[in-house]
């Protein structure tokens, strides 16, 4: 053998031997010695104390899925017992994270590229304890950059695959949030397949989501309010495939409200997305404020299913989407689709909502004005006073900052009783920085339609309010479908508002109000019937004492009411019946709610009218009372002795008459006679 071949093969031998003699002492090294140091390192870099109480163990072990000649490389793994990590030195409690057992296998051909790749870690019965304080420092937040600021950071990259456990428990504590959880988490004993919770067809859709391995149960409080729950999730979280969904599956209680799920995470190293099934179901729509910090409004006990998708890292902030959701609300279905973005300035919900058959009675709570038993049943505070019949219960316009909306609402039939069904609502509800806006808000009735357009501003304090609404083409034939007499009938009610005011409910904005009211109603008929079908009761006893107890022709009713700091004053307020002019003058005191007004008859022509004496009805509008000034009455013609004052009003109600092609409006007449200062009644006479 020459010299150089000698050479080549003592050195060939040498590192042969020197890799065996590697292999022998890395396989039968104690580890154990290592620790201090390993606990020494990891406690730095996490900058918290680190700890391997236990044993920890090296095992190599080839791994024939690799494939190829890399199937004969060896892999370390490890196996640590008994682990703990700490808290940082801010928070009391020593313990962060405990562990009876991890194990993990580190593939070694990446070292030499600066990677640190481990495809999994194992960990046997975890114990965490997450926190958070009120100035926003959190446990789980970990700064891995150097202590030295002016050193480089670290090129080595950490890629862990994925993450099993099994039984655990965690405790929760966020005092910025004011919630307190415990968890605990174990296994199912049978795996339940992902189709089973979910059905086959959303299984199919989610694209081959594992099963569920762990059952969670939960107590606690979130953001002050009760909290008990279940849920079941599956055994292994993929950090890296983030096309392997991880399934989800809860049945929570918060408060009134009840929330079931049921889907997938993806992407969970990022928490990136979730794809749910979702119902929910409460009391009040306006009681999810506190738990999601979405503004609805007050509504009666309620109930969805629905479709939820979330992006928690869409470019304009994080996106939830409610989508072919169906429910209840009330008595009343209601179905579409929302959208929640987290954006700034402030989030936005937006959406188109539909009800096929919506009960007027389920808008009550918008405006507080249901009853006092079903406020409470929902949650509300307010207590409406015995007696008032103005809703005092206050807009919560607290929230209505807290985001904006754009958000459309068709409801295809309104019923407001048997007798009276609404054709049609809809609906632009928009919110911006505290002014909420009705643009419009339009109900279909009897024939006609009611548009209005309100604005509330709610950043001024008290509210500011502001509502127009235009009342047309209203068939009397319609609006009281169960009286007789006004089915030959051909009249319409027409009728304009223009009111603002001020005030965080339904009576203090009436209670300020400024404005004009203006009315409008020809052909009809009245009768006591009439009145008791409407629920008048008072009426009851004004229609007796003017026509007795038999059907009475009106030929127009018009009214023209001027409203300043919540007291209204008729400035016109006449009927044109078939045998009497009825005139009446008064007020309404929308603040204190009280009734001040007269009525006052005149005879047409030779025909004799049995009343010689005025009407009065006074008292509050819960319960007004009716009688017989003790004045008779004087000269025929004593309603018209302010005739003058009338012109004005009865040319702003002309404006009111539409076109009805052949068929004559009673009101023309009337209205022309008054606005040239001619007495009805004399006019009539000479006839």
């Amino acid at each position: 053998m020459t010299r150089p071949a000698r050479i080549f093969t003592w050195i060939f031998t040498s590192l042969i031997t020197v890799l065996a003699i590697l292999v022998v002492v890395i396989a039968t090294f104690d580890w154990n010695r290592a620790k201090p140091l390993l606990n020494e390192k990891v406690s730095e870099a996490l900058h918290r104390p680190f700890a391997i109480n236990g044993n920890l163990a090296v095992q190599w072990r080839t791994e024939p899925e690799e494939g190829g000649w890399r199937a004969w490389v060896p892999w370390p793994h490890f196996i640590a017992e008994d682990l703990t990590l700490g808290n940082p030195d801010w928070l009391k409690e020593p313990t962060m994270v405990g562990l009876e057992k991890v194990e993990f296998r580190l593939s070694p051909l990446p070292l030499m590229f600066q990677q640190i790749v481990i495809p999994r870690i194992d960990l046997t019965k975890p114990t965490a304890s997450l926190n958070r304080l009120a100035d926003g420092r959190a446990n789980w937040t970990f700064d891995f950059g150097p202590k030295d600021e002016n050193a480089e950071p670290s090129k080595w990259v950490l890629d862990i695959g994925a993450i099993g456990f099994d039984q655990g428990n965690v405790s929760f504590d966020d005092q910025t949030l004011k919630t307190s959880m415990k968890v605990q988490i174990d296994p199912l004993g049978k795996p339940i397949p992902f189709s089973e919770i979910v059905g086959k067809a959303s299984a199919e859709k989610a694209g081959g989501a594992q099963d569920y391995a762990f059952g969670l149960k939960a107590q606690g409080r979130y953001k002050g309010q009760p909290v008990s729950g279940t849920g079941k999730i599956g055994g292994l979280l993929a950090l890296q495939d983030a096309s392997q969904p991880f399934p989800l599956q809860a049945d929570v209680r918060i408060a009134d409200t009840h929330v079931v799920l049921a889907g997938t995470l993806t992407d969970p190293r990022n928490l990136g997305a979730l794809d749910l099934r979702l119902r929910l179901a409460g009391s009040s729509l306006g009681n999810l404020y506190p738990l999601t910090g979405v503004t609805l409004p007050d509504t009666p006990a309620y109930s969805t299913d629905g479709h939820l998708l979330a992006n928690l890292h869409a470019p304009e902030g994080a996106r939830f989407s409610y989508e072919g959701f169906n429910g209840k609300i009330g008595d009343s279905d209601i179905h579409g689709d929302l959208a929640f973005v987290a954006s700034q300035p402030r989030p936005k919900l937006t959406g188109k909502l539909v009800s096929n058959q919506l009960l007027f009675k389920d808008l009550a709570p918008l405006i507080g004005a249901d009853s006092n038993a079903e406020q409470k049943a929902r949650g509300g505070a307010s207590k409406q006073p015995t007696g008032k019949v103005l809703p005092v219960e206050e807009f919560r316009t607290e929230r209505w900052r807290a985001m904006d909306a754009d958000v459309s609402f068709s409801g295809k039939r309104i019923v407001h009783s048997e007798q009276l069904p609404f054709n049609d609502l809809s609906a632009h509800v928009l919110l911006e920085d505290g002014v909420l806006r009705l643009e419009p808000l339009r109900f279909g009735v009897a024939g006609g339609n009611l548009a209005s357009n309100i604005r509330l501003d709610g950043r001024s304090v008290p509210l500011q309010g502001r509502a127009k609404l235009t009342a047309r083409g209203f068939k009397l034939k319609q609006l009281f479908p169960s009286f007789a007499p006004m089915q030959t009938s051909f009249g319409e009610l027409n009728g304009d508002a223009d009111l603002s005011g001020r005030g965080n409910s339904v009576a203090a904005l009436l209670g300020t109000s400024n404005g004009d009211l203006r009315l409008l109603i020809n052909d009809g008929a009245i009768s006591r019937s009439l009145m008791e079908i409407a629920g008048l009761n008072v009426g009851n006893y004004v229609v007796d004492k003017l026509f007795g107890d038999k059907d009475v022709k009106i030929n127009c009713a018009a009214a023209d009411v001027g409203i300043k700091d919540g007291l209204a004053t008729t400035r016109l307020f006449v009927f044109d019946t078939e045998n009497a002019i009825i005139y009446v003058n008064g007020t309404a005191n929308f603040a204190s709610e009280q009734l001040d007004l007269k009525i006052t008859p005149e005879s047409k022509g030779v025909r004799l009218f049995s009343l010689r004496s005025p009407l009065y009805v006074r008292g509050p509008f819960a319960k007004p009372n009716a009688g017989v000034q003790a004045v008779p009455l004087a000269l025929r013609g004593v309603g018209m002795v302010a005739l003058g004052l009338a012109v004005g009003p009865a040319a702003g109600l002309l404006a009111l008459i539409a076109p009805s092609g052949d068929v004559p409006n009673q009101c023309t007449p009337l209205l022309e006679q008054m606005r040239a200062g001619k007495a009805p009644a004399a006019v009539k006479a000479k006839k």
